[in-house]
């Protein structure tokens, strides 16, 4: 039977309108994988080397930075990723980060904020100088992160910004106050980013990484059995499915637990 106007054939015409304009999302969900470039900022051992891990094997250019790169000689060599030194929370190196990565790899389609620090005890006894350090680190460094990616991303008319969260991004601690306050400010920049951005197309998400990550012989995989810890390799799949969502159903924000943890 032929559609009538206004059933489904324009609907259907619709969708294959958008999914064959480029512009309408950085990537559809089968489509032979784009050039790409990604930034990972604070990488290490653990949740950063498994998306470099990944990102390597989707064909991407992956750029990694830390206040210590020599850290990060195996991972380089088993990814090819390039490495570049910066401390996130200060302006000047994160712009000169940028500048580097965009001459050397091309403006990156994919930014990663996972640095974080912490500072615990009782609110009367807290040192104001690991405080304040703590609130650099784990938010204002995100600022900055996301400031030089949009600008970049704005001007391109695409991308993706992600901030990596935690459980203290919605539950603040007792003697963690500082640890709650800069993922709280994380989170909150994450929310009014992704309400700016994606009307430009610029895909912003926060993660809330609500348990541990699992690492190789890590003693609490004993006691919380089978699964009890975050596989890192698990995460950064959902950190590409999130880059690669259609921008007709984008998410800002996603929670990973294990199956065991209490919410």
């Amino acid at each position: 039977m032929p559609c009538r106007a206004g059933g489904f054939a324009p609907a259907i015409a619709s969708a294959l309108t958008m999914r064959q304009n480029p512009s309408f999302t950085h990537r559809v969900e089968g489509d032979p994988p784009m050039s790409e470039t990604a930034l990972i900022v604070g990488a290490g051992s653990g949740l950063s080397a498994a998306l470099a891990r990944l990102f390597a094997r989707e064909k991407m250019r992956v750029a990694l930075a830390a206040r210590r790169t020599e850290k990060l000689a195996p991972l380089l060599a088993e990814t090819g990723a390039r490495a570049w030194r910066c401390d996130a929370a200060k302006q000047d190196e994160v712009e000169a980060l940028f500048a580097a990565v965009e001459a050397e790899l091309g403006t990156p389609d994919l930014v990663v904020y996972n640095p974080s620090a912490r500072s615990r005890g009782a609110i009367a006894e807290l040192d104001p100088a690991e405080v304040e350090n703590a609130l650099l680190v784990s938010c204002f460094g995100g600022f900055l992160v996301g400031q030089a990616a949009a600008r970049r991303m704005l001007k391109r008319g695409s991308g993706t910004i992600l901030f990596t969260g935690a459980s203290a991004s919605v539950k603040g601690y007792a003697r963690s106050a500082p640890f709650a306050m800069g993922k709280f400010g994380l989170r909150g920049l994450a929310q009014s980013l992704a309400r700016e951005l994606a009307p430009q197309n610029i895909h912003v998400g926060h993660f809330v990484i609500d348990g541990g990550i699992g690492r190789a012989d890590d003693p609490r995989a004993g006691e919380r059995g089978r699964d009890g810890l975050l596989d890192p390799d698990a995460i950064a799949d959902s950190y590409l499915h999130l880059h690669r969502q259609h921008r007709s159903a984008w998410t800002w924000e996603m929670e990973l637990r294990p199956w065991v943890e209490s919410f």
